[in-house]
């Protein structure tokens, strides 16, 4: 039996969309999770030490991307705000922000919480989430949140379990499409990621003279290039003026793979849905996989 926490469609406005500095879309897997674990660090800090958030499942109800493309325009162009104003009050040189307006619910893989604590738990949750930050964007509204009990070997726990992210979209990890490009038709990563998404126009001519456009992809789905995460491109050590002076610290790029948003009913097991941190300190990486793709690699 495992339990989670649902975040029933919370309203986010003005989240940031450069997921990586070179993809803008959906929110990074790394806000989503850095969230939740801001959340948890809240919890044990009003004396809920017991209580883990293990892992997370995002739903997009409505997704808003603040870009603009007037008439005769070629390509999109970002709704930007410069701000904030220099000291002088002068506008300052304009750095491209991607922002974008969503809706999403979160559904939580739950620990550790005992049947004492639920009414100070239910309480904290519901009111940290009113002055949290979602991929550095505002809450609007949130609805009251729940917890569900799911048993994996029953059916109808599962569909019941889904039905709460309806009418949506779950994002799952598809790097498995982009591992095969690369071992049978020897590409590398980039060629394996753009030829997933770029979209094939092709005319067709019949004896008449008839023209017929076909639009195709490589692959069928709703597949876009995330950010899950960072690689190391220093060695560790201690940065001039960092922050925090006691942890270590290296610079790092992100990590973009492959993933998919599906409909929640199509999901047959929930690890293929749920993201959880994982670390491989000898390649230097910090990533966010789903729990299905962790448990292969570990194998």
């Amino acid at each position: 039996m495992r339990r989670f926490l649902l975040l029933p469609h919370i309203k986010i406005h003005n989240a940031n969309a450069m997921s990586s500095p070179y993809t803008i879309g959906f929110p990074a897997m790394t806000a989503w999770l850095g969230a939740v674990h801001a959340l948890q660090r809240h919890l044990h800090q009003q004396g809920l030490i017991d209580v883990q958030l293990t892992s997370v499942a995002v739903s997009c109800h409505q997704f808003d991307l603040q870009t603009y493309k007037g008439i005769g325009d070629f390509v999109h162009s970002i709704v930007g705000t410069a701000n904030p104003l220099d000291k002088d009050g002068s506008r300052p040189a304009f750095i491209e922000e991607a922002r974008c307006h969503l809706e999403v619910s979160l559904l939580i893989e739950l620990e550790g919480l005992n049947n004492n604590d639920e009414d100070q738990f239910y309480s904290l949750i519901n009111s940290q989430l009113q002055r949290m930050k979602f991929a550095g964007g505002d809450v609007l509204s949130v609805k009251s949140v729940e917890t569900l009990a799911v048993d994996e070997d029953n059916d109808q726990d599962i569909k019941k379990a889904l039905a709460k992210l309806m009418l949506g979209h779950v994002l799952i990890e598809r790097r498995d499409l982009m591992i095969e490009a690369m071992q049978q038709e020897g590409k590398d990563a980039l060629d394996a990621l753009l030829d997933h998404l770029k979209v094939m126009h092709r005319a067709n001519q019949d004896d008449d003279g008839n023209v017929t456009w076909a639009i195709t992809r490589k692959m069928p789905g709703w597949l876009v290039p995330i950010a899950t995460g960072f690689q190391g491109i220093s060695d560790l050590g201690i940065a001039k003026n960092q922050r925090d002076t006691e942890t270590p610290h290296r610079f790092a790029e992100s990590v973009v793979t492959l993933g998919e948003f599906i409909m929640p009913y199509r999901i047959k097991n929930l690890d293929d849905m749920l993201w959880q941190y994982r670390v491989e300190p000898e390649q230097n990486l910090y990533l966010c996989q789903t729990l299905s793709t962790s448990n292969t690699l570990g194998e």
